[in-house]
Formats: structure tokens, sequence, C-alpha cells
């Protein structure tokens, strides 16, 4: 379950940031292999913060290895972070990047098995990795 506000007794085990990564009015996902946590399912480029990491070194990071491409910092527009609660507590930070241009993309096969170009409303419909379709609304949606 998401939260926009810190709920009480929240005790986050890690933090993830996340990237709704843009092109043509299209974003790109990121079908998880099978082997993996919530494998076949579809989501955007995220990744956990590393020890001694800040959010934004974070995200680049994360960009690079699971989409082959560079980005710039002042480029990162940041949305908004929340708190989820599952079987443990984590913060899930939100941003934005996007393309000037079309970009070649190239996955991480450690991760992730294909990828594909979806009009945020059409991704509502695929099945996504838990809570993205929340956070789809909020930034395309109603941004609040």
């Amino acid at each position: 379950m998401i939260h926009k506000i810190r709920p009480k007794n929240f005790t986050p085990v890690f933090e993830i940031v996340s990237c709704f990564f843009e092109f043509d009015n299209k974003i790109l996902l990121l079908r998880r292999h099978k082997n993996k946590s919530q494998g076949g399912r579809w989501g955007v480029p995220a990744g956990k913060i590393n020890a001694g990491e800040n959010k934004i070194a974070a995200l680049i990071r994360e960009i690079q290895e699971e989409t082959g491409n560079t980005v710039s910092q002042k480029d990162l527009i940041y949305f908004k972070s929340i708190y989820v609660k599952h079987a443990y507590d984590f913060v899930y930070h939100m941003y934005h990047y996007k393309l000037p241009r079309e970009v070649p993309i190239k996955i991480s096969d450690y991760e992730h098995k294909e990828y594909k170009w979806v009009d945020p409303k059409k991704a509502l419909n695929l099945k996504l990795v838990d809570d993205l379709d929340e956070c789809i609304k909020m930034y395309y949606f109603n941004k609040s």
C-alpha cells in the first residue's frame, strides 16, 4: 500500500529511485525476467539507492544500467516521494526525464527481457509491478 504522507511506525528498509523515461508522449516500460522479484511484470527504470549514494547518482546509475543511456542531472525532474508498506517498508522517489530525441535502448539482460514505449493510459492495462499504476496516475493524470 502506498502513502503520500509518511505513516506512523514507518521504518524503511531501503529507498528506491524511479524514472518516467519519456519520448513522444510515451513512457519506457521494462519487463522483468521471470526469476526476478515481480517477474514477468512491467516497470519503469528504477532501483535501490546504494549505501553512500545520493538519489540523483543512484538514478543516473540505474538509467545507465537499465537502458544503456547516460542522462544529465539537470534534465532529471523530481516529482515526489511516496511511502510504501508491503512485507517491508521503503521510500519510493519518482522522477521524470523527457528525451529530446529517440535514443536506442539497451536493456540489462540480467534484469529485463524486453522493453516497449507505451502511452501512460495504455500502460495501466498492462501487468505492472506493484503500485506502479497508482504512480502513473499520480504523475500523468492528477499531479497532486
